[in-house]
């Protein structure tokens, strides 16, 4: 690539200790993600996915390896630098939602747009992405009056209010109906193409890879042809 990758991972490892034993989730991963690409690891369970997922959020540290974002090493990043970005650059879309029972969907967007120290309320672009996403129309609804599409669509756009440059999906049509599945997968593509954000996806389903421009897989830790 003639730019610097969006995410360069080099010489990933992340070993566990469960009792006695030393559990090896990922062995020496690299990885380069273009800016503006849609990239899809694609592996069964077990096969170090979410592992990598969450050392690319800053969520977990490696055991061994580098880890940049936006050319930003997270190694050298204290944890409030950390926290910062994942309020700035990186957006999470999860399998389960994580959304607060207790709030609105608009009022579980407005709260990521109030922790990452923007204003809360919303412009007409992101207006148009909830046009996009379907839900315009639902937001003063709490989300058990939601279906699961339409919790997973909120998700979203929780995790792209701040417009970060990076989009980091783990399993987000893991809970979804095959109707549903294709619709959020749709969407993430528009996303992507519409706002140019570097999108990475964990997935165990071919079929859902099949959304991004580029896959890879993972076996037992490590990426395979």
């Amino acid at each position: 690539m003639s730019e610097t990758p969006m995410i360069q991972v080099r010489g990933l490892t992340k070993t566990y200790r469960v009792g006695e034993v030393d559990v090896h989730a990922l062995r020496g991963v690299d990885l380069d993600v273009g800016k503006g690409e849609f990239i899809a690891v694609v592996g069964a369970s077990g096969s170090g996915k979410s592992t990598l997922f969450n050392i690319l959020g800053g969520l977990t540290p490696p055991s061994q390896g580098s880890v940049h974002i936006g050319g930003k090493d997270l190694s050298h990043m204290t944890n409030a630098e950390r926290t910062n970005l994942r309020k700035s650059t990186v957006g999470f879309v999860f399998q389960k939602y994580n959304l607060l029972p207790t709030l609105t969907a608009e009022d579980n967007i407005k709260l990521v747009k109030y922790i990452g120290g923007n204003q809360t309320g919303f412009d007409e672009p992101f207006n148009e992405v909830l046009r996009l996403l379907g839900i315009a129309d639902r937001l003063k609804h709490k989300p058990r009056a939601l279906s699961g599409g339409q919790q997973q669509r909120v998700a979203i756009a929780r995790a792209i209010v701040n417009r970060p440059a990076i989009l980091l999906a783990d399993e987000p049509t893991g809970n979804l109906d095959s109707q549903n599945s294709a619709a959020v997968l749709r969407l993430l593509k528009d996303l992507n193409e519409r706002l140019g954000q570097t999108v990475l996806m964990i997935t165990h389903d071919e079929e859902a890879a099949s959304y991004s421009h580029r896959r890879v897989h993972m076996k037992d830790g490590q990426l395979v042809q």
